[in-house]
């Protein structure tokens, strides 16, 4: 079942109340409620502006022909075997039955959904993936249907248009159905491995840690995140050479993201202990350290990293903002120039650098780091707040409330900045600063 296991341990009220369905009915089941309410509000609401339209003429009686009478008989009579087939838990009965029902209303979206849920509880995500593709396109402004297929197309290894169609059902809403929104927040933890954006896997993934949610995979996945291994858990099998040290290192994230902080203090030691000399270890170490304030423990940790790995270009930002937020500019300096140059499309080592070339009073060069970084991660308050101040200092006070101006709306924009792998600092705390 892999990536799905929010989906078997988060069970619907319904479901609970019957004996046990297959996997998707139960989390499914509130979202089609909501599917099949919008399709009788939709028709109602179709008669009725036809009813009631000014000047219209009289509704007449449309006397249905006997086959078209023979037709909807069989269908109702179809969909009633369907739906007991389904209760029944006779599934191929059940999936033969609704496509005989859908060929015959091709507009029956509820139809359309169980057809999809039926597929996808049987791994069968090609065909899941075309029922919901049908679903989603004859109720476009519900979320469920969108969700499932963007669902379908991860396990389809059709990145691209999963995360577009999550974003999708994102922005449509999926009302009160929480089941369903954690596993979309789950799956957009994964492809955020895939894309290499491992801060905001981490985050999204460390979100569900700190809700009570735990699992093998979710384990498994924050362990991918925090060593930086761009891959997905099923990947990660029980053979595969690194499996304990990823599962061993993702369980001391879990804790450190419950805030149970003794217990991921004491995996990270162990993981620190017997795994030291892995890539992204003394890394991973480091930045749980700087989560606890520890900044001599976190200095220490991305030193051994930089000894393990001298061109680990993140463990150079990292000391580098250490030292800007101890006010060691010159000591600063040198370090997050290196890993700008080792690393030139990392946009922590630009704004790093522009924050100490700005303090450093090189004007100039800081407004180009972090104009650097401002077009990587375009939606980071961060960088806004310290281009503010470096366009006051060069008095362009156009660009500076430019830049003012997009600090403010992002810094009002929920997650505005999350997951950009920018350090926390006190640095745009308050208001940016005025000409």
């Amino acid at each position: 079942m892999g990536e799905r296991f929010l989906l078997l341990k988060l069970k619907s009220a319904w479901g609970a109340s019957r004996r046990r369905r297959p996997l998707l009915m139960t989390t499914a089941f509130f979202a089609t409620g909501l599917l099949a309410c919008l399709v009788a509000v939709s028709v109602n609401a179709q008669g009725q502006r036809r009813a009631q339209r000014p000047g219209s003429a009289p509704a007449q009686q449309v006397t249905a022909t006997p086959k078209e009478v023979a037709g909807s008989q069989n269908f109702d009579t179809i969909a009633a075997a369907a739906s007991a087939a389904r209760d029944a838990d006779k599934i191929d009965e059940a999936i033969g039955l609704y496509r005989q029902a859908v060929d015959l209303r091709p507009a029956w979206a509820e139809g359309w959904w169980f057809l999809g849920t039926l597929y996808y509880d049987h791994d069968k995500y090609a065909e899941a993936a075309q029922a919901f593709k049908q679903t989603a396109q004859i109720q476009q402004k519900v979320g469920a249907p969108w969700a499932m297929l963007g669902l379908c197309e991860f396990q389809l290894a059709r990145y691209d248009d999963a995360r577009a169609h999550l974003e999708q059902a994102r922005k449509l809403g999926l009302g009160d159905n929480t089941e369903l929104v954690r596993v979309m927040r789950y799956h957009d933890g994964l492809l955020s491995i895939l894309k290499g954006d491992f801060e905001k896997a981490q985050e999204t993934l460390g979100s569900l840690s700190y809700e009570g949610l735990k699992s093998e995979e979710l384990i498994i996945s924050l362990g991918l995140a925090i060593l930086r291994i761009g891959m997905t858990p099923k990947e990660i099998t029980i053979n595969y050479p690194d499996r304990a040290l990823i599962r061993r290192a993702g369980l001391a994230e879990h804790f450190a993201a419950e805030k149970n902080m003794s217990d991921a203090q004491r995996e990270y030691d162990m993981v620190v202990r017997d795994y030291g000399k892995v890539a992204n270890v003394q890394y991973a170490y480091g930045r749980f350290l700087l989560l606890n304030r520890d900044d001599e423990g976190a200095q220490a940790a991305f030193q051994r990293e930089l000894q393990n790995w001298p061109k680990h270009a993140l463990a150079r930002c990292q000391l580098a903002n250490i030292k800007l937020r101890n006010k060691d500019i010159e000591g600063g300096l040198p370090l997050a120039e290196e890993a700008v140059k080792i690393a030139p499309r990392l946009p922590l080592g630009h704004y790093v650098f522009g924050r100490l070339l700005l303090e450093a009073g090189q004007n100039d060069r800081a407004i180009v780091e972090l104009e650097t970084a401002s077009q990587m991660v375009p939606n980071e308050p961060k960088i806004y707040f310290a281009l503010a101040r470096a366009y006051t200092k060069a008095k362009r006070k156009q660009d500076a409330d430019k830049a003012r101006a997009t600090f403010t709306r992002l810094s009002l924009v929920e997650g505005g900045g999350q997951g950009s792998g920018l350090p926390d600092d006190n640095s745009a705390t308050d208001k940016p600063p005025q000409p």
